[in-house]
């Protein structure tokens, strides 16, 4: 079970591990932990997975026999769940509430069986040790008995944050560009409707019934089979298309030409902005940080995972951070989390004014990279691998190194290129990416950190 819990959050199958007994002591640890920094009043918001709405019943309970005041926003993305803590929330009498932390019931991306809760406190993610801690905690309760009990405020933050939205970009009223919005059965569809039809946004609309069995494709457009449909969609009859993680925290852009990266739409993003602080993670291109220069940015790299991402925001107050995956951070004219809707309206804000994506694509360096690769290990292999492979990299490289950067894994810096190769600390996987300015560069990277791998899994085998 402490599998469970993990960097960012706490994730697991219903109901092998998340069920009536695991999540109400989950409730139970977390509104103590809550109430430890005075925060009483708890929001909970959950995605549209069919055992969503049992979860939460679940972790109600827990949070009331810890003392918690909950409050239910019901069926919300996930940047809805991270809205009600920056703005107060109004109940079904009409009373205003400061909420304290928030936890969001969801999969993310993950296949339909899987679910897991985003915890937020003091506006700030609560992550890392304070996941952990709750780990150990679960360890030594598991012979307290929590009763049922589902006490809770109804609160409307979906129709506030729907409104704010409206208000934020009602200069994006008659929209002219036809527009395929692909939300794959998950949670983005309750809001992205609303929204588009009130800006008079005309749009295509894939998938946008609620469906957490997701029947038509899996809901993670960082995956390129996840797109088939929407690049049909936008070949027949439409310019600009945006598709949608399950809880829609994610967004890939995409025109008929090209499928924008995170990086490459946070370069976009970022040119308004006067002289902006960009936060990119690990993964992201060089390209992408030597452009942000060129423009008078600040370009900071930093580890892979919103917690992280958020955390850092925070602490330099930057403008605009990014993952390659597509989570963008908007701390400039808003709260400094990862939103995939107000993404998509800051980028037709800027096609609106004139920005022609494919153009700002195309007039960028050329250099090739491949994805996101996964190799498989063990939880318990997979940091010390890093290690081994750390002590070997400078002796065994028949390149050049210019520099090693160590903040997440190993991003080695050659004369042509770079590699990565860092422990996912969410599975049981360690992620590499490589770019370099030829082909030839490419392979000859990919091939020798993937030989020092494989000798330092032998090691440890």
């Amino acid at each position: 079970m402490q599998a469970i819990f993990r960097e960012y959050d706490i994730r697991g199958v219903y109901p092998k591990e998340l069920n009536e007994k695991s999540v109400k002591l989950i409730g139970y640890l977390l509104g103590k932990a809550f109430l430890q920094k005075n925060a009483l009043n708890v929001a909970i918001g959950y995605d549209a997975r069919e055992h969503s709405p049992t979860l939460r019943d679940y972790l109600i309970s827990g949070l009331n026999f810890a003392g918690c005041k909950v409050f239910d926003m019901g069926l919300v993305p996930t940047p809805v769940n991270y809205f009600a803590n920056f703005t107060p929330q109004k109940t079904q009498d009409g009373k205003e509430v400061k909420i304290d932390a928030s936890i969001m019931i969801t999969g993310s991306h993950n296949p339909k069986e899987y679910n897991g809760f985003k915890i937020t406190l003091k506006k700030e993610p609560f992550f890392g040790e304070q996941i952990y801690a709750i780990g150990k905690e679960f360890e030594k309760k598991q012979d307290l008995t929590i009763p049922t009990n589902t006490q809770k405020e109804e609160i409307f933050t979906k129709k506030d944050y729907i409104a704010f939205l409206i208000n934020e970009f009602k200069h994006l009223k008659g929209f002219e560009k036809k527009i395929v919005l692909d939300c794959g059965n998950g949670v983005g569809g309750v809001v992205l409707e609303d929204i588009f039809q009130a800006l008079d946004i005309p749009y295509k609309g894939l998938y946008c019934e609620i469906d957490g069995t997701f029947p038509n494709h899996h809901p993670d457009p960082s995956v390129e089979a996840n797109l088939k449909d929407l690049k049909d969609a936008l070949q027949k009859d439409g310019e600009l298309g945006f598709a949608y993680d399950g809880d829609c925290d994610r967004v890939a852009v995409l025109t008929k030409k090209h499928n924008i990266k995170g990086d490459e739409l946070a370069l976009i993003l970022a040119k308004p902005m006067q002289n902006p602080i960009v936060i990119g993670e690990v993964k992201c291109s060089q390209i992408m940080y030597d452009e942000l220069e060129k423009m008078g940015a600040t370009p900071i790299m930093y580890k892979t995972g919103h917690s992280n991402i958020k955390t850092k925001m925070k602490e330099l107050n930057a403008h605009l951070a990014c993952e390659v995956s597509g989570h963008i951070f908007f701390n400039d004219r808003y709260f400094g989390y990862d939103d995939a809707i107000y993404a998509t309206l800051r980028v037709l804000e800027l096609v609106k004014d004139g920005i022609n994506l494919d153009k700002e694509l195309e007039a960028l360096p050329k250099l090739f990279s491949t994805d996101e690769l996964k190799v498989k290990t063990s939880e318990e292999a997979k940091f010390s691998i890093i290690e081994e492979i750390k002590m070997m990299i400078e002796q065994e490289s028949p390149f050049e190194i210019e520099k090693i950067i160590t903040i997440d894994g190993l991003r080695v810096h050659f004369k042509n290129g770079w590699a990565l190769v860092r422990a996912s600390n969410t599975t049981p996987i360690l992620v590499t990416r490589f770019e370099a300015k030829s082909k030839e560069d490419l392979q000859n990277y990919q091939a020798f950190i993937n030989k020092l791998i494989k000798k330092a899994q032998a090691k440890l085998a």
